[in-house]
């Protein structure tokens, strides 16, 4: 297991402090959203493969692997126009990982929490999307990995497993958040996490580690690891015995608390071998 960190959980900083700043935090890899990241970017539009190129070599000379660029991009939005600046935002990202040589490219499917109806509407639009990304991996040669989040289209274990069958490609991985697709906290959770890794377990590239409780509106709370309702002995255990070398992504991250969540990730993978 590889420790990793969404890297804005540090707040935007400079192409060439970042990595250095990760191995202080004993941080092994990273997740990237450039225009998140980086106080030299804002935008997409600002990305330059000359900046590409002092990213990757920064991260090469503190001996910190890139595994995640992040481009989480709306695309099941049925507007034509949003949802085609989503597409090619994603394939700029895809030819910029020729360069900066990020294990895979990564996107959920929507930016709004959508009903069931809603979701339905929006399957298609995904399912064209994801496609004609996937068309895109392939020609570059690079690996995209796709989100699942409950109240999105890729919204379950069935949409996820349909998807994977359709779009039969190794170029297309998935992020596993257990956070993200667990609607319900009072469920059996080691039944719940056994499907999903039964299912999908092979196409997990990543994991995004977090940790929350539910507050008096039901609301989504983070806390510390270990301190809310995710059960991770199933995951872990499956992990260690099927992917060892997974990396895993701490979410949410508070600077503060960093070491101690470090820590508490390191000793349950230890605890669950």
């Amino acid at each position: 297991m590889l420790v990793a960190a969404r890297t804005h959980d540090y707040g935007k900083q400079p192409v060439d402090r970042l990595a250095g700043l990760l191995k202080s935090e004993g941080i092994e890899a990273a997740q990237l959203v450039l225009p998140k990241a980086f106080l030299e970017i804002n935008s997409y539009g600002e990305v330059t493969p000359e900046l590409i190129e002092r990213i990757r070599w920064n991260f090469e000379k503190e001996g910190i692997r890139i595994h995640i660029l992040g481009c989480y991009m709306d695309l099941g939005n049925p507007e034509e126009e949003v949802r085609s600046a989503a597409v090619e935002t994603f394939k700029k990202c895809l030819e910029w990982n020729k360069i900066l040589g990020a294990s895979i490219v990564g996107t959920e499917t929507a930016h709004l929490r959508l009903g069931f109806a809603e979701k339905k509407i929006w399957y298609p639009y995904m399912m064209d999307s994801i496609a004609r990304l996937v068309e895109e991996a392939e020609r570059l040669n690079v690996d995209m990995a796709i989100e699942p989040v409950y109240c999105h289209p890729l919204g379950d274990l069935e949409t996820a497993a349909e998807v994977f069958e359709k779009i039969n490609s190794v170029h297309l991985k998935m992020i596993f958040d257990p956070a993200n697709i667990l609607e319900f906290p009072g469920i059996d959770q080691e039944a719940y996490w056994k499907e999903w890794l039964k299912l999908l377990g092979d196409k997990i590239e990543a994991i995004h580690m977090k940790d929350f409780v539910e507050g008096p509106k039901k609301e989504y709370c983070p806390v510390c690891l270990g301190e809310g309702v995710i059960r991770y002995r199933e995951i872990i255990q499956w992990m260690n015995r099927n992917k060892p070398d997974i990396v895993v992504v701490r979410e949410e991250l508070n600077p503060k608390t960093a070491q101690r969540d470090i820590k508490y990730m390191k000793e349950l993978w230890k605890r669950y071998p």
